[in-house]
């Protein structure tokens, strides 16, 4: 495990800046990707943080970041919500609804008062189809997120390499009264969104948190098609 903390607005209300959040690193040496719906932190695939201010940490991130428990202000890190992986075709028409598949998605967790899609020409609007090994990632706060759809134009074409993801953010530890955990949306599971085979996987770190706090909800769920 590792806690992050958030440095931006991106992704309101689901998460704050200045929260502080647990990202499960260890599924992924399983062999375990990425899957729509999650919250994930992921190293910059192609200068999307440019111009962006340098971190400063004050003394006990310094600490932290020394015993591996935090990143170091070195790192340029971001966190965003797995929209599509391999093979998945993602559009937004208008303000919305974003569809996956093409299947309309619910999400109830986008920002209050913005729409699910951007009606400027700039990313906003877009039919993409995601190549094998990467991720389609979008912010909550969807009008102040600068995600995949912005960056089109990079190396990747707005896509994440699933090697470049750190890990899942399960649990929002700090501060304490929002203390939560970060489970995948309902939306995700509709039928015919995808062709995956049905599975879950139990995250090994999440269960050697049991002993330490009460998580609940952690468990990746794969939903079955029909």
């Amino acid at each position: 495990m590792q806690a992050f903390s958030i440095p931006s607005d991106s992704m309101q209300n689901t998460l704050q800046q200045g929260d502080r959040v647990l990202v499960d690193k260890l599924t992924p040496w399983f062999g375990s990707e990425p899957e729509r719906g999650e919250v994930v932190v992921f190293h910059d695939p192609d200068n999307w943080l440019a111009g962006e201010p340098t971190a400063n940490p004050n003394a006990l991130q310094t600490v932290l970041s020394w015993i591996g428990l935090m990143p170091s202000a070195e790192e340029k890190d971001l966190i965003k919500r797995v929209i599509g992986v391999g093979g998945d075709t993602i559009q937004c028409k208008g303000t919305g609804p974003l569809t996956v598949n093409g299947k309309a998605l619910n999400e109830p967790y986008v920002y209050p008062g913005n729409t699910p899609c951007s009606v400027d020409e700039d990313g906003g609007q877009f039919k993409v189809k995601v190549p094998k090994g990467m991720i389609w990632v979008m912010g909550d706060h969807r009008q102040n997120s600068r995600d995949s759809r912005y960056n089109q134009m990079d190396k990747h074409h707005g896509m994440v390499p699933v090697d470049k993801v750190v890990g899942r953010a399960i649990v929002k530890a700090w501060p304490i009264n929002r203390w939560g955990t970060l489970p995948v949306p309902d939306t995700f599971g509709q039928t015919g969104l995808s062709d995956q085979a049905a599975a879950a996987v139990t995250s090994p770190a999440a269960v050697a948190l049991v002993g330490a706090v009460p998580l609940v909800l952690v468990r990746r769920k794969r939903k079955s098609s029909k």
